[in-house]
């Protein structure tokens, strides 16, 4: 018999038909891939396992676990499986996490919950689950808070929660969708240590289709509500019988035309300088009476970019992308040596100084809803960098000039009398470009912009920063550990590590050819679909 099985399910909510005539299975020491574009069900296929549904939801059909009967029983029983019988990864840590207590206590907390067990002998449990899943004590002690760590750090915090006790069956929601590559394949090891030491089911939901054949024994193909195919992964993914199935893998495998816009502009004077440039941080204080270790998260970088360049900033979580962005966006001022941004300094200058340059240095964040107000409409989002300018635009001049910004990508006019929730992710990130775009900025600093899209929408705004590149010239920052954005969207590309660039050159030559240990790590962690598919087939013989 099947850990969990799901029987002609449909979900409808307020009416509206989120689930259709849904048929899956997961066995003992089984991995399932469920896949599909943002908006398919398949959050709430998992959402509905673990019974965690809207109040207006209604859910019909068979979904059955271990033998219980999931849609109706009590829910006393359902919180006695949730977090021990069957855990969760949800797919944004920072959410999934309580800000006001300490990583251990949350892994603790649980533990606790489930047995019974004391506050020392729960947070020893906590500590070597952690340790696990690569956040050792020396760097990542108990008493540490969501906000101390990076993206990537917090989404092992959620994994070694929803790991703990073991469960029978584990929902792993985009599990990986914010680590690195090194990282990503290190915690895929994991869960395929845990399926195989524990006899637990997984349902591993992705848009990472070479992730997925990497993984699962099957997979599950999802969109608008209904399964699409279903079968063994590598061959169901080879041959890519069903029209949506060969989409999906086509928009997977997805690159942009590069324009090459730097050389055009490579004798140029230089866009933006970094010379030298180091920040420290207070560490850790061991003791009352000691001074806290210092930490260097950024050590002598320097680099030049050209107007209309793209250039990439790769490397593994925690390695101090973002702390050199914060500062090159002036968030954050470096311990030493100096950022220039057309031949202005940045550093130590105030606010009012800093006017022009923020006026021309925009950004686009990782999360394209975190980054929004949701009590304001898209047309005051979109809107927001305009007070940069030296005189402020009459409001119909600001309607016009979103309006015109949304056009540019992609969007409709009529979109800024819209709230945020009312789009997709990809969409809510092409807002995002359009609030960066608004000032008509030299610069875009890209953190991770596409990392928490679904393969066609990610392919979508990966052509849509090629062509505003072409268009408009304007010069990408791309912060991100994903080496086929690297590839698709950059001109050149710096490896960063340890708060060092150990390796800076052409992209193609580097991920190519890559000289230094940590750019081979990175490359040869890259999940890549057709190398998975073929290693499968062989494997199957």
């Amino acid at each position: 018999m099947a850990l969990l099985e799901i029987e002609r399910l449909t979900l409808k909510i307020g009416g509206t038909p989120i689930l259709k005539d849904v048929d899956l299975s997961i066995g003992a020491g089984e991995t399932m891939g469920l896949v599909g574009e943002s908006g398919s069900g398949k959050s709430m296929t998992a959402l509905t396992v673990m019974r965690l549904l809207p109040h207006a939801a209604e859910a019909s059909g068979r979904v059955t676990f271990d033998g219980i009967d999931i849609l109706a029983a009590p829910e006393a029983a359902m919180c006695r499986l949730r977090g021990d019988d069957i855990g969760m990864v949800f797919q944004e840590p920072m959410t999934a996490l309580n800000p006001v207590k300490t990583i251990g206590e949350q892994v603790a907390e649980g533990i606790r919950w489930h047995t019974g067990a004391n506050r020392a002998d729960a947070e020893a449990s906590a500590r070597r689950i952690l340790d696990r899943v690569g956040l050792p004590e020396a760097q990542f002690p108990l008493s540490r808070y969501p906000h101390q760590l990076s993206g990537g750090q917090r989404q092992r915090v959620v994994i070694a929660i929803a790991c703990a006790l073991k469960p029978k069956l584990l929902i792993a929601d985009e599990p990986t969708t914010a680590l690195d590559v090194v990282l990503q394949a290190q915690i895929l090891d994991l869960l395929r240590d845990l399926v195989a030491e524990n006899r637990m089911g997984l349902l591993l939901i992705s848009h990472d289709l070479a992730v997925v054949t990497d993984m699962a024994n099957r997979v599950t193909i999802m969109r608008h509500g209904e399964v699409m195919e279903e079968g063994e992964t590598a061959p169901t993914l080879a041959a890519q019988v069903h029209p949506y199935t060969r989409q999906l893998a086509e928009a997977s495998m997805h690159v942009p035309a590069r324009p090459h816009r730097a050389a055009a502009h490579a004798s140029g004077p230089n866009l933006l300088e970094v010379d030298g440039v180091v920040r420290d941080y207070a560490g850790r204080q061991r003791s009352l009476f000691s001074r806290p270790d210092p930490f260097r998260a950024v050590d002598g970088v320097s680099f030049a970019l050209k107007p209309g360049q793209s250039m990439a900033l790769v490397g593994r979580s925690g390695c101090g992308k973002s702390t050199l962005a914060r500062m090159i966006l002036a968030l954050d001022r470096p311990s030493a040596g100096e950022i220039r941004f057309l031949g202005e300094p940045l550093t130590g200058r105030s606010e009012a100084a800093l006017k022009p340059a923020r006026r021309n240095i925009q950004v686009v964040f990782q999360d394209p809803y975190g980054s929004f107000n949701p009590r304001h409409k898209v047309e005051r989002l979109v809107a927001e960098p305009l007070h940069l300018l030296d005189e402020a635009p009459t409001p119909a001049t600001r309607r016009e000039m979103v309006a015109g910004a949304l056009r540019e990508v992609g969007l409709r006019p009529d979109d800024m009398q819209k709230y945020p929730h009312e789009f997709s992710g990809g969409q809510r990130q092409r807002i995002s470009i359009a609030r960066a775009l608004i000032t008509r900025p030299k610069l875009i600093v890209a953190d991770e912009p596409v990392s928490a899209l679904d393969v066609s929408i990610r392919a979508q705004v990966l052509d849509l920063f090629a062509d505003l590149n072409q268009r408009l010239g304007v010069a990408y920052l791309f912060i991100t550990h994903d080496l086929t954005v690297a590839r698709a969207i950059t001109d050149e590309v710096m490896v960063m590590h340890d708060g060092r660039i150990v390796e800076e050159g052409k992209t193609d030559a580097v991920l190519d050819d890559p000289r230094s240990d940590a750019a081979k790590a990175l490359v040869a962690a890259a999940p890549d679909l057709k190398r998975a598919i073929r290693r499968r087939l062989a494997e199957q013989g």
